[in-house]
């Protein structure tokens, strides 16, 4: 059996974003040789997530109209800012969308269905954030 782990560092411009990574996971699996196994896929920050899902744009923001209604960025309203901090929101928000992902592995590849991708979403961007891919197979 072979594990490999690679991290890779992203950088949002917004503080909310939705970033699409398949291609960075597949060519993680490719660097791994695992030809049948699974890949973990993590989003290493407790404001931030790893998630399968249609790549269609209105669907993305879909997403944050739902979560802004679920939790609100009102930071006015949560405790966890009485901190100082401004985004207990995106912890919500975070603990709603997932913090990983894991996704089988088929002939060297990701087996993901026709409409499936990879995202990375961020709710408290605007720095440099890390994900961690762990390919473990044979």
């Amino acid at each position: 059996m072979k594990v490999y782990k690679k991290t890779i560092t992203v950088h949002t411009s917004k503080k909310i974003d939705f970033l699409h990574i398949t291609e960075q996971v597949r060519k993680a699996v490719r660097e791994s040789g695992v030809e049948e196994g699974i890949v973990l896929v993590n989003a290493m920050r407790i404001t931030a997530s790893v998630f399968v899902n249609d790549n269609e744009s209105g669907l993305l923001q879909d997403f944050r109209a739902w979560l802004e209604k679920l939790a609100p960025m009102d930071k006015n309203i949560y405790k966890h800012n009485l901190t100082g901090e401004d985004n207990a929101y995106a912890h919500l928000w975070r603990t709603i969308m997932g913090r990983e992902t894991v996704i089988a592995i088929s002939d060297f590849d990701l087996d993901l269905g026709p409409w499936e991708s990879v995202f990375y979403g961020e709710f408290d961007g605007k720095r440099d954030k890390r994900i961690m891919i762990k390919v473990i197979g044979g």
